[in-house]
């Protein structure tokens, strides 16, 4: 692919990386300040969320496929789509006698209950009450106000994103025995990158810290590893706009606009004492290189080696996430 840079000339996409081996990089601990990271992820738990969370993909609820499930902080829910699209959402137990909806049926746009047939069409019906329900293009979110415990808001805060249709996106899901906030503190904590994932990341520095009257933004400079030697540099900046999610948006280098949003969504209930927690990670990426067309159009055959490399990251992240939680939970947290 060809590319501009400022003044019209060609740059290729890829530097050649010569830099110290991974014992030889300067260690990040220092920086990596305990009450820094807890600092942001206190402003960040402040934040309002609206009671949304999201629950996966929008490409996983399909027209005329089955029902798609998910339990949100120990609440069933179950969502369909109506023939014409439509999202529907509500709690994922039949009201008549239990059954599991997401196991049931979608009829011509209705849910069909497989125990007794059971019919909903997305409106009150029996006790059954849907829940409010937002598609953003790229996942689809709902609002349990029970479970949130905010005061609501009508629509999600969507972090902005390449345009539609100008960029390829895929969204990876895992789980791990930890707490939304384990998630985040991992994400606000920029400096383990080049030290826990050396296959992803070289040259990684912290350029400029978080603070709540400057934005309240980790700004990184970092290359991504490609193959080898050869690497992407690139200016990130990494915000948390709720409890929940953190955003990273490249700002100076290839793919500007392009972001990775991380949102950890509960699975269990407050209090509970094995939590779990969803990460569903949306990487939306672009680029104003004029081949970049060709990703678009290969953007099937593209986001399942999108979803890899994101799993191979979350491998090790849940675990660092993880130990988080074992370590909160047994009073051990150092910091």
């Amino acid at each position: 692919m060809k590319g501009r840079a400022d003044g019209g000339r060609w740059t290729p996409p890829l530097r050649r990386r010569r830099g110290p081996d991974w014992a030889a990089q300067p260690p990040t601990w220092r920086r990596a300040r305990p009450a820094l990271i807890a600092g942001a992820l206190k402003r960040a738990s402040a934040r309002p969320s609206g009671n949304w969370f999201v629950v996966g993909a929008s490409r996983d609820v399909r027209a005329g496929g089955r029902p798609y499930g998910r339990t949100v902080g120990g609440v069933e829910v179950v969502l369909w789509r109506t023939d014409t699209g439509e999202l529907r959402a509500g709690p994922g137990v039949c009201p008549h006698l239990g059954a599991p909806l997401r196991d049931s049926r979608v009829v011509c746009g209705t849910l069909v209950c497989h125990w007794h047939g059971l019919a909903l069409d997305g409106g009150p019906f029996a006790g059954w009450e849907p829940y409010p329900v937002h598609d953003d293009g790229v996942l689809v979110w709902v609002r349990l106000d029970a479970v949130g415990g905010e005061e609501p808001s009508e629509r999600p805060a969507v972090p902005a994103r390449p345009r539609p249709g100008g960029g390829v996106d895929a969204v990876f899901t895992a789980v791990g025995r930890c707490e939304p906030q384990d998630v985040v503190a991992n994400r606000l904590d920029p400096w383990h990158g080049s030290w826990f994932h050396p296959y992803s990341f070289v040259d990684l520095s912290v350029v400029r810290e978080p603070d709540s009257d400057d934005g309240d933004a980790f700004v990184v400079d970092v290359s991504f590893r490609v193959a080898g030697r050869l690497v992407v540099p690139v200016r990130a900046e990494f915000t948390a706009p709720d409890p929940r999610t953190v955003v990273m948006r490249i700002t100076e280098g290839e793919g500007v606009t392009s972001v990775v949003e991380t949102h950890a969504t509960p699975l269990t209930g407050e209090g509970d004492p094995a939590p779990r927690t969803a990460v569903v990670e949306a990487v939306v990426a672009t680029s104003d290189r004029r081949g970049f067309r060709l990703a678009r159009a290969a953007a099937p055959a593209l986001r399942p080696l999108m979803r890899r490399t994101a799993g191979r990251l979350w491998r090790d992240d849940l675990a660092y996430a993880e130990r988080r939680w074992t370590l909160r939970s047994t009073g051990r947290f150092p910091g």
